[in-house]
């Protein structure tokens, strides 16, 4: 088994799409539902199959993310380079994190028009992609 992807229902997706493709994702298809449902998949550009998936139902009330939800991460190449093409497109990152001190990861966090918060994480030179059994040796 492998997950497929994330999927998040948004109040607005125009506005979504907008966030998200300023991100760095693309658009691979839509479905069209009943009663005006759509479903957007998206995917970054150097992916081989969609990441995540943006759901708009415009007869629902506004997303209430809750508190069952934290975050989604995405690794991205330079941290700095991200923060800075993030900003110039109008989206607002907070500022450089090293939660795991100066040789670590850096982070950023960032929250979508709906409330969903987004880590971007810059693994450390060496480190290989992602989050393995390694890193809790």
């Amino acid at each position: 088994m492998k997950t497929l992807f994330v999927s998040y229902r948004v109040t607005d997706l125009d506005r979504s799409l907008g966030f998200y493709t300023a991100l760095g994702y693309a658009e691979l298809g839509r479905v069209e539902g009943g009663e005006g449902a759509r479903l957007v998949i998206l995917k970054f550009p150097d992916e081989p199959a969609a990441s995540l998936e943006l759901v708009h139902r415009p007869g629902e009330s506004p997303v209430d993310v809750g508190s069952g939800f934290d975050h989604l991460a995405i690794q991205v190449e330079r941290l700095t380079t991200t923060l800075e093409t993030l900003t110039e497109a109008g989206l607002r990152p907070g500022p450089l994190q090293y939660p795991g001190g100066p040789h670590g990861p850096k982070t950023s966090w960032l929250t979508d028009p709906d409330g969903y918060r987004i880590e971007l994480v810059e693994w450390p030179p060496g480190h290989p992609d992602g989050i393995t059994a390694a890193d809790f040796a």
